[in-house]
């Protein structure tokens, strides 16, 4: 009796270590994934350190094989990915297999930032998504729009997983997703009418910093303290220090393959504009390292007006100065312009939509071969001083409105006092906007929605808003 129970007990044993050590994937490989098309997107996962994982896809015979490490039993394989279609599956195997169904192949999308980031479609409490409501009620399964949510998760150290798998299309999924990743990826992919798939990791109101690893901060910014990231004794808040939520959002989902990057943020950096420069410079250059798509664009959002602590100060145009200057150090990036869909009483625009969308039609201007519109706004070139009015020309293909009143406009004199001005638009397919001005007889220097809370008004033919820009290098306290 006793040599029975003892069989039995090691039977039990094998059986258990055999389930335990079964192939395990991380949530974001899962059932309803979007897999980046024409291209060796990564597959990864642990088992039973030492075994064979087998991987193998429905739209090929071929079959890629690792061996997992001997000791963590951590693996990785990339696999080729074909054109855009599905639904197809994957099957991962150490002996025990384990079947991915209903992925789609398609374009895959990293959209990260802030508040503005992390609105859902269906809104804030008192703050709705203008056409949020019609979205949801009309979402279907059948539509090939996937969704990744990761839930909010800080760390101090960098985690191996994070909650947060595909979903399908469904109003449920729609309801509380990112407003503006959600309208970006309905753009992008009923133009171009293959699956599209959204990975989206962000936190409201955190600076760039925390989205950062600690590689990348230590060795470019050596002026940050990390010291709290080995001590736990040490309080902070995570949305407002370096590390914390790359640590706890994006370290898990490396090194998932996509095509290209949304950025919605710098409301909780517009303090320090010059340094917003490097930070986000450093911030692309490392998500294209750790996620291995030395290519990929990255488009951003620059922030909207609000009237924070005075509608009348400037430091939102010095920061949005600093998001263009971007650009020149950022190669494939662009930038989608809200100077006209700021709301003075809330700093959550419900105009979401159009932010997807301008992100998108710079994804489909740059990527997809959409030439035949123009999605990079209009951007100061030079200005001419006669007669006691501005001639300011911008580098378009054609401005919008003509012939009609444009705010947003200031002049100044010698005396650098900033007064409202007057634009206009004089003739078909002219770039040089007549900015007048009656309290200032001979202006030195012009600027467009360089306020706080200002509202733009010159657009190109595509419905772009033009850039804010100031003609002149004076600093903040200059400036009166």
């Amino acid at each position: 009796m006793k040599r029975i129970l003892t069989i039995l007990a090691l039977t039990a044993f094998a059986a258990v270590s055999e389930l335990d050590a079964r192939v395990s994937l991380p949530s974001v490989i899962s059932d309803n994934m979007v897999l980046q098309q024409q291209t060796r997107a990564a597959i990864w996962g642990t088992a039973a350190p030492g075994s064979t994982v087998t991987v193998s896809a429905s739209w090929s015979k071929a079959r890629v094989k690792t061996v997992a490490d001997p000791d963590s039993g951590k693996w990785l394989v990339r696999i080729d990915t074909p054109s855009a279609g599905g639904p197809y599956e994957i099957t991962v195997s150490d002996g025990q297999p384990v079947t991915l169904k209903n992925v789609l192949i398609g374009e895959v999308w990293f959209c990260s930032g802030q508040s503005n980031m992390e609105m859902p479609v269906k809104g804030y409490n008192s703050q709705p998504v203008r056409n949020g409501t019609e979205y949801i009620v009309s979402a279907r399964p059948s539509r090939p729009i996937r969704i990744c949510n990761i839930e909010r998760k800080a760390s101090r150290t960098p985690l191996e997983e994070s909650r947060g798998s595909w979903e399908e299309h469904t109003p449920a999924t729609v309801a509380v997703t990112s407003a503006t990743a959600y309208f970006f990826a309905e753009t992008l992919q009923s133009a171009t009418d293959v699956p599209v798939g959204i990975i989206v990791s962000s936190w409201g109101g955190c600076k760039i910093e925390a989205f950062m690893d600690r590689q990348t901060i230590s060795t470019e910014f050596p002026d940050y303290d990390l010291a709290y990231l080995d001590n736990p004794d040490i309080e902070v808040k995570a949305i407002s220090v370096p590390c914390m939520l790359f640590n706890g959002q994006v370290a898990p989902l490396v090194p998932y393959t996509f095509k290209g990057m949304i950025w919605y943020q710098g409301e909780s950096n517009r303090f320090k504009p010059e340094r917003y420069i490097r930070l986000q410079e450093a911030y692309v250059r490392m998500m294209r390292d750790r996620f291995e798509v030395p290519d990929a664009p990255f488009y951003f959002a620059q922030i909207a007006p609000y009237r924070y602590e005075d509608p009348r100060n400037c430091e939102l145009g010095y920061f949005n100065e600093a998001q263009q200057k971007t650009l020149s150090v950022i190669p494939h990036s662009g930038m989608a312009v809200l100077c006209d869909i700021g709301e003075f009483g809330t700093i959550h625009p419900c105009e979401k939509q159009k932010v997807g969308q301008r992100l998108a039609y710079l994804a489909l201007c740059h990527d997809y071969g959409w030439d035949m519109i123009e999605a990079d706004a209009p951007t100061y070139k030079r200005v001419e001083f006669k007669d006691g009015k501005a001639y300011v020309t911008l580098e378009a293909g054609a401005l919008s409105p003509m012939g009609t009143d444009l705010g947003g406009f200031e002049v100044a004199g010698a005396d650098k006092v900033f007064h409202p001005a007057v634009g206009r638009l004089w003739h078909k397919g002219n770039c040089t906007i007549e900015v007048t001005c009656p309290e200032v007889a001979e202006p030195v220097a012009v600027r467009y929605c360089f306020r706080d809370w200002s509202a733009g008004s010159v657009y190109n033919n595509y419905g772009i808003p033009a850039a804010p820009f100031r003609t002149d290098d004076w600093d903040i306290e200059e400036v009166r």
